[in-house]
């Protein structure tokens, strides 16, 4: 995709195949292990109570603490 050590500047071949430069210098954050834990939890319930909404689902993660 974009070779740092090229010929073209990163500017040129981000331009080239269209996408913004802080693209290329993203870096997507770690999720933490409460987070993980609590999708798991928000998707078993969605597995046991596919019928239950966004609310529903807070509502009741709220009930159990």
């Amino acid at each position: 995709m974009i070779d740092k050590t090229h010929q073209l500047s990163v500017r040129q071949q981000s331009q080239l195949i269209q996408i913004n430069r802080s693209t290329l210098y993203y870096k997507p954050k770690e999720i933490s292990s409460t987070d993980l834990s609590l999708m798991r939890l928000i998707d078993e319930i969605h597995l046991d109570y596919p019928f239950m909404g966004s609310r529903m689902i807070r509502d009741m993660l709220q009930r159990q603490g």
